[in-house]
């Protein structure tokens, strides 16, 4: 018998839950984008996104996903011909890699594999060997969100610096941008690529760029970039269509304007990256406790090395995919595939997946998730260990006990 009356819950790396706040706001009639609200409430936005990066600097707005505003940073770091240092820790460094080459991006490639962060001390010999200084940036995820390893910025930063090489640091948060801390001004980040549909809690349908003034410099000779991708008007124009390269994403400004009021005014960035680190935990603590009997794992074993909005994990024997079909079927609840971790094709495609915890969640979601796991475990006959559910609650009264 399956059980998937009622709500179901997609807890898959983005789209993440948009709180019915944020529907709301996005369920009305098209504005004038021409004066009035729209143009108003934008301005607003504007200085609200340089808040949840901690940033003074510059930002752009594309009607776009994660991919297009990969392409946008490429488009204004680069001319072709020029070279990227790209450190690599999941599939997702790899896509922006491959973005960067097809559009005639010189890539050089430092692959740390599928569980382990990048390590700065080769980054910096890689800058060091580059005497001649040409390579342009050094691209980077925050955390990668197939293989959820989370790379120390203010350490990558301070490699570069060390060996006194002008590349900026431009840095992949899609998925970790109000979820994990980032501080762009204090970390010393010069580009900063986030999406919509993660931590901002809406839709799929916006890209953003946060961009220092040394990247604003750099932008003015590359020559990849072409008239829509530029983010010099949408950084410093004077005119609203300026902004967007057009006609304004009108219904996505309303949701957008509601969840950053949820998350900056209403529960503080600090609390947000409280609630992630919560949340997170108790899913470790699961797994930790499952992983007992063998055979099930977390994909990256140092805590410190974590996302803390999404996790990867591996259920051997097929017992990921195994798991992740009952789940969806039987009991109304989505998890994300293991991407990245091997080919379809692959038998171990299988024992790879991921739970997400990003965004609009709290521990009832995820507490539910987890039981819900094992009762899908029992049920299919996975092998696990004890004291899971029991470790992840502990785990969130430990997050919510006051902070001396």
């Amino acid at each position: 018998m399956a059980y998937v009356s009622g709500r179901t819950y997609l807890a898959i790396p983005g789209p993440s839950v948009a709180p019915d706040r944020v529907l709301s706001a996005m369920h009305r009639a098209a504005p004038n984008i021409y004066e009035g609200e729209i143009v108003e409430i934008t301005h607003g936005i504007i200085a609200d996104l340089r808040r949840v990066a901690l940033t003074t600097q510059h930002v752009a707005i594309y009607i776009a996903n994660g991919h297009g505003a990969w392409e946008a940073a490429n488009a204004n770091m680069f001319s072709r011909g020029d070279r990227a240092l790209v450190a690599a820790t999941g599939r997702f460094g790899h896509g922006w890699a491959e973005h960067a080459t097809r559009m005639g991006i010189d890539v050089q490639m430092i692959d740390f594999g599928k569980s382990s962060v990048a390590d700065p001390t080769r980054i910096a010999e890689a800058l060091a060997a580059d005497t001649d200084h040409t390579i342009r940036a050094v691209l980077v995820t925050h955390v990668d969100t197939a293989s959820t390893a989370r790379n120390d910025l203010p350490a990558i930063r301070a490699a570069i610096d060390s060996v006194g090489h002008p590349a900026l640091l431009a840095v992949d948060a899609v998925a970790s941008l109000a979820c994990d801390e980032l501080r762009m001004d204090e970390w010393g980040i010069d580009v900063i690529v986030g999406a919509s549909q993660k931590g901002l809690m809406l839709p799929p349908g916006l890209g953003f760029l946060w961009f220092s003034d040394r990247a604003l410099e750099v932008s003015r000779t590359a020559d990849l970039v072409s008239p829509y991708w530029d983010w010099k008007p949408r950084g410093t124009g004077t005119e609203f269509w300026q902004f967007f390269g057009g006609t304004a994403p009108t219904h996505h400004l309303y949701g957008l304007r509601e969840s950053l009021t949820m998350l900056l005014d209403e529960e503080g960035l600090p609390n947000v990256w409280r609630r992630h680190e919560t949340l997170a935990s108790a899913v470790w603590a699961a797994f930790v406790a499952w992983g007992a009997a063998g055979g099930i794992s977390l994909n990256m074993s140092d805590p410190n090395a974590r996302g803390r909005s999404v996790t990867a994990a591996r259920i051997a024997n097929g017992g990921a995919g195994a798991l992740r079909k009952w789940l969806e079927t039987e009991a109304g609840v989505t998890l994300g595939i293991g991407l990245g971790m091997a080919l379809p094709a692959e038998p171990a495609y299988a024992d790879f997946l991921r739970v997400a915890h990003m965004g609009h969640v709290n521990a009832h979601m995820t507490l539910g998730v987890l039981a819900t796991m094992e009762a899908g475990m029992q049920a299919l006959g996975i092998p696990h260990g004890p004291g899971a559910l029991e470790a992840a609650a502990a785990a969130i009264a430990r997050g919510s006990a006051p902070k001396p």
